[in-house]
């Protein structure tokens, strides 16, 4: 029996070790830590909207986050609401927006295949309550990629599908064993039903030539069964302009399309590599750009002769997998605003973010124009955020977390949005005696509006008397309670308006035991080698039988 306590005791000892404890009154959340290299000085308003994830495949404990979610922050690193559990499987691409007058959050949730690009399965919304309120699934017997959800004027959808089909690819280099290509796909959706109004192929569109991916054998998507598809378009992001016509990304052909909204034509084409497609435009020398993701219509000029749009320029192709091989075109990934002269055939440079620290990322990433003229930019599988001025200097840097596990997170896309959160989940409280009194720890996961908490104690009849009254900071208010130890708090929550919010339930306070923090792992590990080296000893001897 003592040999099986102290073998326990050191079980939990480097369980303590290893857990993130960020915040006493949520020892369940273990949200990432943004890594912030430049500070936030003339940010533009409005809260960061990310959900990283591992990019690594999820074996053993060799990635990060510890909790891959969406989460909304402060561009100060403050952590406002953590989406872990909200969603029940893989999600991304989260943001807020406006269904029908209603404020809402949504993300795709789903599987996700690092190897190939691709996830399956639905977008869900959430209201300011954070309650979920509407899935929305694809119609016409097909399943929703992971790479697009776009709302337009408040009541339809974008999405985009990647659909494997047998396909003669002999020509374009397969062999007979080869012939699988996607079709890759995007519909319009009426969000309240879910009545498809547009469907698009790219097959009855766009010809595999156009691609710059070749069909080799040894990759991923060689073609060879359905789930083995050439992904010679990949459609990675749609938009709607004010005319019913649509923006197409297709980072397999490094190129941006415009279609008809009305007969699914391409109307023009921007990019591809020059020597191996073509492009409608000339360029100027500086607007060079490959496997860019997040297209999205800015402006139109009155006459539609000009368009101007922004979009992510990766400069790069690789697997989501970090480990995966890359083709790079220039040196780093920017974020870009485009104007597009139909009339001339023209496009023109307008802005070019160009990543800090050279990031480079051969997955994913987004841009974002907010409504002061700065611009956004997530760097996708480099798992970092810059926010630019309008003269593309970088303002804001952020990596979405820190440390060993910030070297392996990643994150789709990212958005900067003013949003309201009024959770009905109940505030969080957290109490322990402490040197001279006790400390009060309170949190409210998702609330935006709390501006200051007032705790009471409360006697063995249930009266409650206030002691004290402190102004919240950041997502966990720390409160000292100097002197008399209360058996039994509560704290309630008030707006800068001195309006009551909620209450927590009544919390007993508690003794506090401190868990050893992870900068002392190593030494409190050399000081018990020949304890674990019995504990070793120990494992093996337990297998026998009695």
């Amino acid at each position: 029996m003592k040999l099986l306590s102290i073998a326990s005791t050191i079980i939990c000892t480097f369980q303590l070790a290893s857990a993130d404890w960020q915040y006493r009154s949520r020892s369940d959340l273990a949200p990432p830590r943004l890594n912030i290299t430049i500070s936030a000085e003339g940010t533009s308003p409005g809260y960061l909207f990310v959900a990283p994830f591992s990019g690594f495949p999820d074996v053993g404990n060799s990635h990060g986050p510890r909790q891959a979610a969406p989460y909304i922050f402060t561009d100060k690193g403050e952590l406002v609401w953590s989406g872990f559990s909200y969603f029940s499987i893989w999600a991304t691409n989260f943001q807020a927006g406006r269904v029908n007058g209603e404020n809402v959050l949504f993300s795709f949730e789903g599987s996700h295949n690092p190897g190939y690009g691709h996830g399956h399965g639905h977008i869900t919304f959430l209201d300011e309550n954070y309650e979920t309120v509407k899935e929305l699934r694809a119609g016409n017997h097909k399943i929703i990629d992971k790479h697009e959800f776009h709302i337009i004027d408040e009541k339809t959808g974008l999405v985009q599908i990647y659909q494997p089909v047998p396909y003669d690819l002999s020509p374009y280099g397969a062999s007979k064993k080869q012939q699988w290509v996607v079709n890759a796909i995007f519909q319009e959706l009426d969000i309240e039903t879910g009545k498809v109004l547009f469907e698009w192929s790219s097959l009855d569109h766009v010809s595999p030539y156009e691609s710059v991916l070749p069909i080799n054998e040894g990759q991923a998507g060689a073609g060879f069964n359905s789930s083995d598809a050439w992904d010679y378009f990949h459609i990675n992001s749609v938009d709607k302009d004010k005319e019913g016509n649509y923006l197409l990304s297709a980072r397999d052909a490094a190129a941006l399309y415009k279609i008809d909204g009305k007969t699914g034509e391409v109307i023009w084409k921007l990019g591809g590599l020059p020597g191996i497609t073509t492009s409608d435009f000339k360029s100027e020398k500086n607007l060079t750009f490959s496997f860019q993701h997040h297209a999205r219509y800015l402006r139109t000029s009155e006459d539609g002769s000009k368009q101007i749009i922004s979009f992510f320029d990766n400069s790069a192709h690789g697997t989501e997998n970090k480990n995966g091989k890359q083709v790079s075109y220039n040196s780093a990934s920017s974020g870009k605003i485009v104007e597009v002269d139909t009339k001339n055939k023209k496009a023109t440079l307008l802005f070019n973010g160009v990543a800090p620290y050279g990031l480079l990322a051969k997955s994913q990433g987004s841009t974002q124009v907010l409504p002061n003229g700065h611009v956004l930019v997530n760097w996708g599988s480099e798992g970092a955020i810059t926010e630019f001025d309008s003269e593309e200097n970088p303002i804001f840097h952020a990596f979405v977390d820190s440390g060993s596990l910030g070297e392996h997170a990643e994150n789709y896309r990212a958005f900067k949005f003013n949003w309201t959160g009024t959770p009905h989940e109940s505030i969080a409280v957290a109490s322990y005696v402490t040197d001279g009194g006790s400390n009060i720890y309170v949190s409210w996961n998702g609330d935006t509006r709390t501006e200051e908490w007032e705790v009471f104690s409360v006697d063995s009849n249930g009266d409650k008397n206030k002691v004290s009254t402190a102004k919240r900071s950041g997502f966990e208010t720390k409160i000292h309670l100097p002197g008399e130890i209360y058996e039994t708090v509560v704290v309630q929550a008030f707006d800068k308006n001195r309006k009551f919010l909620g209450e927590s339930a009544q919390v007993k306070i508690q003794d506090e035991i401190l868990p050893y923090r992870e900068a002392e792992v190593e030494t409190f590990v050399d000081d018990l080698q020949p304890v674990l080296s019995w504990k070793q000893t120990y494992f093996d001897w337990r297998k026998l039988s009695f």
